[in-house]
């Protein structure tokens, strides 16, 4: 299976999906929101059901059934209304944290700048741990679904993937070789923007900042859903 052909493919494959995985988008997006938002652990929580997505993708890819995305009109329309309903929901949500953070914003203000100065670590109680685990939980479905919910996701590793493999290569290995490279390309992605996000997020925890977060993050939200509503089939 490792001829110099199936070589060279991978290091075309692994460039060309880097460039691809560091240009912006909903995936990336997400990641940062969750990790300003909710610190390193819930970005990283997101990027984990991102990859799990990525990596059903590319399964589904090796055994033929994204060609109906782009076979069946019902199927891509059906996945694309419900990531797009999905999305809207995300956003929707995010503009509603905004609001009830303006309305607390005047009292959280001065919470906000003591919790700044003061860094001293405090022992997590069991309930907040309980709270931490499912924030994690959520980010993980919030990650898992705006992936498996993405027509445009499936297409890609449809449309991509088989022009790297070459004419002597089993199709199935392959395909998921070159998944394995993307997904482990991504989560190195992942590593950089959470760590870089959640360190900036523990310098800003003024509220005003906060809910200007979330209504940024809400309305990119919004816009990624009409863009996906608008989407044609290939």
């Amino acid at each position: 299976m490792f001829t110099h052909d199936m070589f060279t493919a991978l290091l075309w494959f692994a460039g060309v999906a880097a460039l691809i995985n560091i240009t912006p988008g909903l995936d990336t997006m997400l990641v940062l929101r969750t990790s300003l938002a909710h610190g390193r652990t819930g970005g990283r929580a997101a990027a984990l059901g991102i990859l799990t997505g990525c990596l059903a993708w590319g399964l589904a890819t090796a055994v033929g059934l994204t060609a109906l995305l782009t076979a069946s009109r019902l199927a891509f329309d059906a996945l694309r209304i419900g990531g797009a309903l999905y999305l809207v929901w995300l956003g929707g949500s995010a503009l509603w944290q905004a609001r009830r953070r303006a309305g607390s914003g005047a009292a959280g203000e001065p919470a906000a700048a003591a919790a700044t100065a003061d860094t001293t670590p405090e022992p997590m109680s069991a309930a907040a741990a309980g709270t931490a685990a499912q924030g994690r939980w959520a980010a993980f479905r919030a990650g898992i679904g705006t992936n498996l919910l993405n027509p445009k996701a499936g297409i890609f590793y449809m449309s991509l993937i088989p022009q790297f493999l070459p004419h002597d290569t089993p199709a199935f290995g392959a395909t998921l070789l070159l998944t394995a490279i993307d997904v482990l390309e991504l989560a190195l992605w992942y590593w950089v923007v959470t760590t870089a996000a959640a360190a900036l997020g523990e310098r800003v925890r003024r509220p005003s900042v906060r809910r200007r977060m979330e209504q940024i993050s809400g309305l990119a939200f919004l816009g990624f859903a009409a863009n996906l509503l608008l989407t044609e089939r290939a």
